[in-house]
């Protein structure tokens, strides 16, 4: 399988790795390169020579895992309850809204299962997301309890890569990365968890970081999964910069960041249950 590959036998890859934390970001069924760095992480896990191809080899350690990649599952009131709202550009606007939450059904659903809101609707047509008790089609992407807590996490720029490493150096999750830009480089070195903040409030100053003092703030930001950063902060030594969520899980791996670590929130959140107080993080090239 290469890239730009697309169809099921790629949306059946994108699940299986999910589900063993070698993410691909949002599901959308095409073979890009936060699947491709996903498959590179998971090889090198499992012993396979090195490589970011779908071969018979990873085929059949995924292969391992027999549980369907789809399900059937039935809308919950919850999941179609609101308030929805419609998530304008500027931040002075968003600071209005009391809550920062999706801006539908749809949208609510997709991020619950990791996937796109576009493929979701192709696998379900004709199905409606407004009403509770209709069933849908949805990839099977519930994992299993973290294996071990991190002794190190990496970030990589080139490969746009986060991944979650044992006292034995061996990759236990790998997650696709938003890292900087040529504007907000990377800041390189040895860094280490500082704190985990779920859920966190946006203090916007055009001149600072989400977390500014609030007296310097100019537009306070709600929480919600389309709060600027996301639903989880995991904040680090170097000041101003941490690990965090986002409200755009399609643009993950994909565009450009003002210098902190963007995941998407399922990976973010996985993530702050791997690490703690003091956990290392390396920010390479």
């Amino acid at each position: 399988m290469q890239l730009n590959a697309s169809g099921p036998a790629v949306l059946r890859a994108q699940i299986l790795l999910d589900r063993v934390r070698f993410s691909s970001g949002e599901l959308d069924a095409t073979f890009g390169h936060n699947l491709e760095s996903a498959v590179a992480a998971f090889r090198e896990a499992h012993g396979l020579p090195p490589g970011n191809n779908i071969d018979a080899d990873v085929w059949k350690a995924l292969d391992a895992d027999t549980a369907p990649v789809l399900f059937p599952y039935t809308l919950t009131a919850d999941d179609v309850a609101g308030p929805f709202f419609e998530i304008p550009e500027k931040m002075e606007d968003k600071a209005k809204l009391p809550a920062m939450g999706y801006e539908s059904a749809l949208q609510k659903v997709a991020e619950k299962f990791h996937i796109s809101p576009a493929l979701l609707t192709r696998l379900n047509p004709g199905k409606s997301f407004t009403d509770a008790n209709t069933e849908i089609l949805a990839p099977n992407v519930l994992t299993q309890p973290a294996p071990a807590k991190a002794a190190k996490v990496v970030v990589t720029g080139s490969t746009h890569t986060v991944q979650v490493m044992d006292q034995g150096g061996k990759v236990l999750a790998s997650y696709p990365a938003t890292v900087g830009s040529i504007h907000d480089p990377l800041p390189i070195g040895d860094w280490a968890v500082t704190s985990m903040n779920h859920n966190p409030i946006f203090f916007y100053n055009s001149d600072l970081f989400w977390d500014a003092d609030e007296k310097h703030a100019k537009a306070k930001i709600q929480p919600g999964p389309k709060n600027p950063v996301g639903v989880v902060w995991i904040g680090l030594t170097k000041e101003h910069y941490g690990i965090h969520g986002t409200p755009e899980p399609g643009k993950i791996g994909h565009t450009e960041s003002h210098g902190c670590i963007r995941l998407t929130n399922w990976d973010a959140n996985d993530l702050a249950h791997m690490v703690s107080k003091g956990t290392e993080v390396v920010l390479k090239d």
